[in-house]
């Protein structure tokens, strides 16, 4: 039986194949196995009573199981056993004060708790429709078989659950920043990615003159070379560990340090930027690489970041004096330019080739800004 069920990857075919096991070896005319849903399992008997957990029926056989696809997890003497993990016999089931009169006849069950890592999961209950003894024996054998009908369940129920993870995360990465949804993943409780200061780098890149470009072809096509574009620059970006913040119309804006740790960051930004120049010109879509042509400002230095927004809606983000500046810098870029802040610079010089631009004043700084572009 251990053998056969691990051949199974279903809850269903398992319970199936354990409830018609259970009727070959135990005399019975009825039969269900049952699972706990939706809110977990019974882990103490003093556990308090939740209204809203059930018993959900997912094999069965006998007339009386027809109409009782759902059980109340609190009432009877299905209840007492999951609250007690407990296995019974009841050789008059009528009679005892648990009973909860049914339309169906019953006279004798054995039951037993599907027990897992000290969890109740579930139940296995075969019943009998005339009056009969069932054994020691009968009760040793049917805890057997839950035993091991648990630990199937349980893995089974453990690998639906990884994968239905990962198609969450599969989608919820076409919206959220890779590293932003590793980071929901790992947290445990409620996710903590509360604003903090932090020594990042700021990449923001744009396409020059997009709005005259939209008006050379029909808005679909525009949508799909748009799609085409950020689908080789976000590959660029994730490659070198950044995080892609936000798209807003055709500019992207991209955090290089956060929310994951990333060493010499200024120098992946920069890699990059220089990738995403190069990989413009290698996207195989003529009017692409004729028309779409980027300017990326890049600076770095102590920002805020985490989430921002309200209790409905957040968004992760960066703010700060270094997020301005990189936005300045890329107004400034021309096409095929990078242009970096002094503080980028300094830390790599001597690691690619720079051309000073000269001093540009920022929205709301009084020192100017020294600009220096990047040579590839």
């Amino acid at each position: 039986m251990s053998s056969e069920l691990g051949s199974y990857l279903n809850i269903e075919a398992i319970a199936g194949f354990v409830l018609s096991e259970a009727k070959r070896l135990i005399k019975s005319t009825s039969g269900c196995l049952l699972l706990i849903t939706p809110n977990g399992a019974v882990t103490e008997p003093s556990q308090s009573a939740d209204p809203a957990r059930k018993l959900q029926t997912i094999a069965a056989f006998g007339q009386e199981l027809i109409f009782n696809d759902s059980w109340d997890i609190n009432q009877g003497i299905i209840g007492d056993i999951i609250a007690h993990s407990s296995s019974e016999i009841i050789e008059n089931v009528m009679e005892d004060p648990r009973f909860i009169p049914r339309s169906y006849p019953i006279s004798s069950l054995v039951c037993t708790a599907l027990n897992v890592k000290g969890k109740v999961i579930g139940l296995i209950l075969l019943s009998h429709e005339s009056p009969i003894s069932y054994t020691a024996a009968d009760l040793k054998l049917l805890t057997a078989i839950s035993s091991q009908a648990a630990t199937a369940i349980d893995n089974t129920l453990l690998h639906e659950h990884k994968l239905q993870e990962e198609r969450i995360k599969t989608n919820l990465g076409r919206y959220v920043a890779s590293q932003v949804v590793d980071a929901i993943f790992a947290s445990e409780g409620d996710i903590s990615l509360a604003p903090v200061k932090k020594n990042v780098t700021i990449l923001f890149s744009d396409i020059r003159n997009f709005t005259t470009q939209c008006e050379l072809l029909a808005p679909e096509q525009i949508v799909e070379y748009l799609n085409g574009y950020f689908t080789a620059m976000v590959e660029e970006i994730f490659s070198y560990g950044g995080t892609v913040n936000k798209f807003v119309g055709d500019m992207i804006v991209a955090i290089f340090g956060a929310p994951s740790h990333l060493e010499n960051h200024e120098q992946k930004a920069i890699e990059t930027a220089i990738a995403m120049q190069r990989r413009l010109q290698q996207i195989p879509i003529d009017w692409i690489r004729e028309n779409f042509h980027t300017g990326i400002g890049i600076s770095s230095g102590e920002v805020v970041v985490g989430n921002v927004g309200s209790p409905q809606h957040m968004d992760y983000t960066a703010i700060g004096d270094e997020v301005n500046i990189a936005s300045r810098l890329q107004s400034l870029a021309k096409g095929g330019q990078i242009l970096v802040s002094r503080r980028i610079y300094e830390l790599n010089q001597d690691k690619f080739d720079f051309k000073s631009v000269g001093s540009l004043n920022v929205k709301g700084k009084h020192n100017t800004v020294e600009v220096f572009e990047v040579i590839y």
